[in-house]
C-alpha cells in the first residue's frame, strides 16, 4: 500500500494545487465549537506535514510517525511521537494545557529548560477519521509554523488533502513547504517503538 499512497499523492498533489498561487485569497481557519479530549485519544498517522521551516529538499527525509494522544489523571493531554531513522526508534513527547478556545493548547515544556513557548490548534477534526493541527512556535530567531495532517488509518481521501492544503494556503504556505512522509520499504513501526 506504501507505495501506492505515494504514487496516489504524487499524481493528485499537482491538480489539487493547480490555480492556487500565493496571492490565492486565504481561507479563514477553523474554530472548533467544541472539542472532546476523550474522543481524540489514542493513535493517529501523520501523513502530511507543511512549515515555514519545511522545503522540498526535506521531503526525502521525512519518514513515517504516530502521535498518540492519551489523557493522564489530571485530565490533560499527553501526546507521545515515534518515528524510524534508520535503524532506531527516535521518541519525544510533551503535555498540552488547555486553552479558553475548545482545541486550543499550550504546551508544557516544564522539563525542557530554555525550551522555546508553542501553541497548539486542533482546526478540524471528526474524531474517527482525522485531524488537522496547526502549530505556532517562536524561536529567538523566528516563528515557526507547522500544520498536520493526522489521520487513524495509513490512507488520505481526497477531500482531507483538500482540507489540508486549503490550511496550508490560509497560512501563506506553498507546496514547496508541505512534505509527506515517505513510505518506501515501510509496514509498521518495530515492536521497541
Amino acid at each position: 500500500m506504501g507505495p501506492w499512497l505515494a504514487l496516489w499523492v504524487l499524481l493528485y498533489l499537482p491538480r489539487s494545487l493547480q490555480g492556487q498561487s500565493p496571492h490565492t485569497p486565504a481561507a479563514p481557519g477553523s474554530v472548533l465549537q467544541s472539542f472532546e479530549d476523550s474522543k481524540f485519544q489514542g493513535e493517529w498517522f501523520v501523513l502530511g506535514l507543511a512549515g515555514n521551516t519545511h522545503t522540498v529538499a526535506d521531503r526525502s527525509l521525512l519518514s513515517p510517525f504516530t502521535a498518540t494522544f492519551t489523557l493522564n489523571k489530571n485530565h490533560r493531554l499527553e501526546v507521545a511521537y515515534a518515528m524510524i531513522r534508520g535503524q532506531r526508534c527516535v521518541t519525544w513527547s510533551y503535555k498540552l494545557i488547555s486553552k479558553s478556545q475548545p482545541g486550543m493548547f499550550s504546551v508544557d515544556h516544564s522539563g525542557e529548560p530554555g525550551a522555546d513557548p508553542e501553541e497548539i490548534q486542533v482546526t478540524d477534526t471528526d474524531y474517527a477519521s482525522f485531524a488537522l493541527l496547526l502549530s505556532r512556535r517562536q524561536s529567538d530567531l523566528q516563528s515557526i509554523l507547522r500544520v498536520s495532517l493526522l489521520c487513524r488509518i495509513w490512507a488520505i481521501q481526497t477531500q482531507l488533502l483538500d482540507k489540508f492544503i486549503c490550511l496550508v494556503r490560509a497560512q501563506g504556505l506553498s507546496d514547496d513547504n508541505i512534505v509527506f512522509p515517505d513510505l518506501t520499504d515501510w509496514s509498521v513501526l518495530p515492536e521497541k517503538c
